[in-house]
């Protein structure tokens, strides 16, 4: 039984950027998904000709042999024409694109994958992320140094390891070969989703049955709704037994969807055809609100491919900009006894070490609580040093809080009336362990309002006083 796919695509800049640098490609038999990024100008640039180039694959018949290469050599080719198109105008270095592609082979679908786009399959109503995150996060993952969950929230979670730019050589996408099913849904979206959108809802929200159009619909308002603070752009499609015609219209969105074409409809030429040619030319001054000649705003993205420059610099043995880069970031960590303020990223990158320390703070780890202690140990990366000074004056006060003042008896005053003495603690007891309902607790005394107090340590944690 042949298959087909139905499919709708969807795109919106957002509620807080002024441009779209999402692109997306649906067609009778290929998806993709290209995230473009690139600070001031390049990003829309990049995802648009990334589309350009791999839209061709929809006008083509693919054996299951051959789909792989296909998309390959497609992957290859839009690497090569960035590159290019970055030699020709050199306004434009630096940007880059995420890709995130299917393309049907029969009954099969290959897939092609570089970046944090992402690629989900509901069938049988279980949801399942088919792609993996190219990040500098998912690496920590991967070694067991961050939970999935942890990493869901980690300020550098966006820094990508991989991508198609110009300031990389060898790209590296992924490549793979999946059997498809009737009844199969597959989601493929940018970060602007999956970043503000919980799995748990993408599924019930694919799961619902929904047509794709109106389902697309719902996903780009959800991110709407939790802030949108980056471009959205999904795909939905469904496979489906029915038979679909050679001329079934792709559709095109985002940022390639207003970009103009060099040559006319009336020129002839397949609808994946005229779709290749979105990516060159210029602009022709129509389209929707994702279009804005303004230049692009400094963001999350250009620091996604700034780690990108990071991450080679430093293994290449250097480099002024990726070690500046690096010196930007904070993190409150461990020096010797004392919780220190580091400046870099709390991981080592094979042999090389990317943090150094800022300056050390007077707070005892040992007098900390349990939790801040393992935080602390682990390393909690923050974006700014005052958000360190921040973080460090809670953890004092923590320290300090959960310091008792030593006990004093009672003595006359100079007045001949006695002074309160601190009640005795009572012996600790199984009830006070929690193994009965009449369980002591130990008096809490008032902590004195000096300078340094003693700590469980028998040391001294300096209590009043910044960072």
């Amino acid at each position: 039984m042949a298959i087909a796919l139905r499919y709708a695509a969807r795109s919106d800049v957002g509620l807080v950027r002024q441009t779209n640098q999402d692109s997306g490609y649906a067609g009778p038999h290929l998806l993709v998904i290209a995230d473009g990024m690139g600070g001031h100008a390049g990003g829309d640039v990049a995802s648009s000709l990334a589309i350009g180039e791999l839209a061709p694959l929809d006008g083509e018949s693919h054996g299951s042999d051959d789909a792989i290469a296909h998309l390959e050599r497609a992957v290859r080719s839009a690497h090569a024409e960035l590159l290019a198109r970055v030699e020709e105008e050199p306004q434009l270095a630096g940007m880059g694109t995420t890709v995130t592609a299917l393309l049907r082979s029969g009954n099969r679908l290959a897939l092609a994958h570089i970046g944090d786009s992402r690629a989900y399959l509901l069938r049988d109503g279980a949801l399942t992320q088919i792609t993996k995150d190219h990040t500098f996060v998912q690496t920590l993952v991967d070694e067991g140094r961050l939970t999935p969950e942890e990493a869901e929230h980690h300020p550098q979670r966006s820094v990508l390891m991989r991508v198609l730019s110009d300031i990389v050589d060898d790209p590296e996408p992924d490549f793979s070969m999946r059997e498809s099913r009737v009844g199969d849904r597959y989601l493929l979206c940018s970060d602007g989703l999956s970043g503000v959108v919980s799995f748990d809802t993408l599924r019930d929200t694919l799961a619902a049955g929904d047509p794709p159009g109106a389902t697309c619909e719902r996903l780009v308002a959800l991110a709407r709704r939790a802030g949108a603070p980056d471009n959205v752009t999904c795909i939905v499609a469904d496979v489906v037994d029915e038979p679909t015609t050679a001329d079934a219209a792709p559709s095109v969105v985002g940022a390639a969807s207003v970009r103009s074409q060099r040559r006319s409809p009336e020129d002839g030429g397949s609808a994946a055809e005229r779709a290749a040619a979105l990516a060159f030319g210029t602009d022709d001054g129509t389209g929707d609100e994702d279009h804005d000649a303004t230049p692009r705003r400094h963001g999350r993205r250009a620091v996604r491919l700034a780690g990108v420059a990071v991450v080679a610099l430093v293994l290449a043995g250097g480099g002024f900009a990726a070690w500046h880069w690096v010196r930007q970031q904070y993190f409150v960590g461990v020096d010797g006894d004392q919780v220190a303020v580091f400046r870099g990223l709390p991981q080592n990158l094979g042999p090389i070490d990317l943090a150094s320390l800022d300056h050390t703070t007077g707070v005892l780890v040992v007098d900390l609580p349990p939790a801040d202690r393992d935080s602390v140990r682990a390393g909690i990366v923050v974006d700014s040093s005052a958000q360190a000074a921040a973080k460090v004056a809670a953890l004092r006060q923590a320290a300090c809080g959960t310091t008792p003042a030593p006990a004093t008896s009672s003595s006359p005053s100079p007045t001949g009336a006695p002074t309160p003495s601190a009640s005795p603690t009572p012996a600790a007891s199984p009830t006070a362990a929690g193994l009965g309902p009449s369980a002591s607790v130990p008096a809490q005394s008032t902590p004195t309002p000096s300078a340094v107090q003693a700590s469980p340590s028998g040391n001294a944690t300096a209590c009043i006083g910044g960072a």
